[in-house]
């Protein structure tokens, strides 16, 4: 497995990020948040078709302060009950400055072109959407992140693109807190926000309990069109 190393900012440690680059270089990167899963085969198969887009797709390792390398599916129920116990572990502040490390180590990748996007599913979709207003990514791209309407007092900070992705049936994101996110994004010059009707949580998954082929696909071509306008 191709994998490049990252040192943490606080001198903790360094960490582990899947890798792939693409046939033509030089080449934007983008960085994938992973879901509570970790570095998963649906995280690299998202890098594949990233790496396919013509960018380097770097996804680091999150959880490396509890557990390094962890790799499950939402397949079984012994999985669902790990992923979120190391969900509630999991130190989110933490987590950001080990995204900010990467983004900054991605800027300096051989065959990279500088510019550097973040891209997240689930908790990181959350994490991609604090990203916009906590880093200087190029671009934020939020899939079904959770618990966005407790993130909008810094929206101000946002000043690169933030595209967010929101499914109208999410079972973990209730109407009222997508509702709120959709009024304080109106009018924002920076951020583009997307409902798709029909969808739940995970819909882009692709083999999810969840994938809904129409809605990833549309928001997939969103995602592509935001990459290619901000990373190249």
């Amino acid at each position: 497995m191709p994998n490049m190393t990252i040192h943490a900012t606080d001198g903790s440690g360094s960490f582990s990020a899947y890798l792939l680059e693409p046939k033509n270089k030089p080449a934007g990167v983008v960085v994938l948040i992973q879901e509570i899963f970790g570095v998963n085969q649906a995280m690299r198969d998202i890098a594949t078709w990233v790496a396919d887009m013509d960018f380097i797709a770097v996804c680091p390792d999150l959880f490396w302060r509890i557990e390094p390398g962890i790799d499950i599916t939402d397949k079984s129920e012994a999985e669902w009950k790990k992923a979120f116990e190391l969900f509630n572990k999991f130190d989110q502040a933490k987590g950001i400055e080990d995204l900010q490390a990467t983004v900054a180590a991605a800027r300096k990748l051989t065959g990279a072109n500088g510019k550097v996007a973040t891209m997240g599913y689930c908790l990181g979709g959350r994490l991609a959407f604090i990203m916009a207003e906590q880093s200087d990514a190029d671009a934020n791209i939020s899939y079904y992140g959770v618990g966005l309407d407790d993130l909008l007092g810094d929206l101000g900070k946002v000043t690169k693109p933030l595209v967010v992705h929101i499914a109208d049936n999410d079972a973990f994101f209730p109407p009222e807190g997508r509702a709120r996110v959709m009024e304080a994004v109106k009018g924002h010059p920076r951020v583009a926000c997307h409902v798709y009707p029909n969808a739940d949580h995970a819909f882009a998954r692709v083999g999810g309990v969840h994938w809904q082929g129409r809605a990833a696909a549309i928001a997939n071509g969103r995602s592509a069109e935001a990459l290619v306008a901000a990373i190249g």
